[in-house]
């Protein structure tokens, strides 16, 4: 199907409305996301992030456009330099070793698409240059080798956030300075303090020191992406101070719009319940959530499919519970994917013609089976266009693989010699496999390690079923119906339910 490049619409944090999508540049996409602090490892509230933009760069692609991703590392702040102290080691080198874990983690989360990753420290000549800026167009001051900006310099500071200059004292990331003309001035150059190490001490005009947070961003952004460019994303937590604190200082040092489009995903809620309330308990149920141990326990693309099974702006609850929920909606489409595999004797991650790419005669554009394939495809991509609502998306996956089960269940593909039919159903499951991989799914056969023994059983048990619900439908075939009759009364009596419909036999548990 055809892309629609204009068609897409995205819900703008600073217009509070869902707006088409016209990039600055015709047919060229920026996009910048604030990425980890790397001070300690990160949990999977740190990957929501970029498996969100990972996904929404590839339907951009698809959509023909061509996208530029950056992603930010700050390897220079407060915490890493205060963690670096307390576990008495170099925070270079500390930030180093975070943002190896880090890549690795995006790795096997397949986040494949980020063109750029800054890192603060080796941006320092850039960032002293916009302070020098500011302090020129007198937005900024200096005060005891320390530099602020002046909020009062932005007539409209507080525009993304909603709040009143009068409220922005509560938030503030940076330390509060003695000599600040407004409570709400937030740093653009902190002076060296006392047992700093000298690692995290550059030379500025005035005087030793090291950035603020927000002036890093607003740096590394325009160099890569312009003074005005398209998308800025992050976390809900991040809309005030640091993307309010980003527009005022960005606007102001190049008066022009500094980001068109705000897009801010719901924050990782953790199910803390089953564990104490004590410093301890809490510390070790934390460090479970790392990435690192979570992709000890789950595969990237479970933790992938986690993610985006939830719309982007919508909070996501992590618990164990949760993820063995979407393990076993995972599980349907590999066993849809096992299924064609041993119907068909081909690899389904071999790639093969989409129904599009097929070349469908008259009699397959007639069934009705090839007209709910293409429709579930074009109800995904408009779901898609409405605001990258992935979760809705994967929603229509699940429809569509309902869709070819059945159709497989029909022609008995299992046993019938049917090649068209075959074809048809190989078609389909490209169709789905070429609509996953938008979302970065499905694109290499993973190994299904990990599954408890109750999945294992499941898988088992629809197996079975299957073949009953085969030998029972060609026993109804050949008259014989006290055999048939006994299949569905035994299976009813170990409390797994047959339901006879016009388009096959399904099976469920007994409620």
């Amino acid at each position: 199907m055809k892309p629609e490049p204009m068609s897409i619409r995205i819900y703008n944090t600073l217009t509070q409305t869902k707006e088409a999508f016209e990039p600055v540049t015709p047919g060229q996409v920026g996009i910048y996301l604030c990425g980890p602090t790397v001070y300690k490892p990160s949990h999977i509230g740190h990957a929501v992030g970029p498996i969100i933009f990972d996904a929404v760069k590839r339907y951009l692609v698809y959509k023909g456009f061509e996208v530029t991703w950056v992603v930010n590392i700050t390897d220079v702040e407060d915490k890493l330099i205060a963690e670096a102290q307390a576990q008495e080691r170099s925070s270079l080198e500390l930030a180093e070793e975070i943002t190896a874990s880090y890549l690795e983690a995006m790795k096997e989360l397949n986040v494949t698409g980020i063109d750029i990753m800054p890192k603060a420290s080796e941006h320092i000549g850039d960032i002293i240059a916009m302070c020098e800026q500011l302090i020129a167009q007198k937005a900024a001051y200096v005060s005891n080798g320390d530099v602020y900006f002046d909020i009062t310099a932005d007539q409209d500071y507080g525009k993304l956030s909603h709040r009143k200059p009068e409220e922005q004292q509560a938030g503030m990331r940076d330390l509060a300075g003695e000599e600040k003309r407004h409570p709400g001035d937030f740093a653009l150059w902190k002076a060296v303090k006392p047992g700093e190490p000298a690692e995290v001490q550059f030379d500025s005009p005035w005087g030793k020191g090291r950035p603020g947070w927000h002036i890093e961003c607003s740096a590394m952004s325009a160099k890569y992406l312009g003074k005005t460019f398209d998308i800025h994303g992050g976390g809900m937590d991040l809309i005030f101070p640091h993307h309010e604190n980003e527009i005022a200082q960005s606007e102001t040092c190049f008066d022009q719009p500094f980001v068109k489009y705000w897009m801010h995903n719901g924050l990782t809620r953790f199910n803390t319940k089953k564990i104490s309330k004590s410093d301890t308990e809490m510390a070790k149920r934390m460090d479970e959530l790392n990435l690192s141990n979570l992709l000890a326990n789950y595969s990237g693309e479970l933790l992938r499919f986690f993610v985006l099974s939830t719309h982007y702006r919508r909070p996501i609850e992590f618990s164990d519970q949760e993820m063995a929920a979407k393990r076993k909606g995972l599980d349907s489409f590999y066993r849809l994917l096992e299924r064609i595999e041993r119907i068909t004797g081909d690899d389904p991650y071999a790639g093969g013609h989409t129904l599009e790419q097929l070349k469908l005669n008259d009699t397959d554009r007639q069934q009705d089976f090839v007209q709910q394939c293409l429709n579930h495809e074009a109800r995904f991509l408009e779901t898609m266009d409405d605001d990258f609502n992935t979760g809705g998306a994967i929603g229509v996956l699940f429809e569509l693989t309902t869709a070819i089960n059945r159709f497989m269940d029909e022609h008995r593909l299992e046993t019938a010699p049917n090649e068209r039919a075959k074809q048809l159903a190989s078609a389909a499951v490209q169709t789905l496999r070429s609509l996953a991989k938008l979302l970065g799914l499905f694109e290499n056969r993973v190994a299904r390690s990990g599954k408890t023994g109750e999945e294992a059983d499941d898988d088992m048990i629809d197996r079975l079923m299957r073949i009953l619900i085969e030998i029972r439908a060609e026993a109804r075939k050949q008259k014989q119906y006290a055999i048939a009759d006994k299949v569905r009364d035994l299976l009813a009596q170990n409390d797994l339910v047959l339901e006879d419909r016009p388009d096959g036999t399904l099976w469920r548990r007994s409620e």
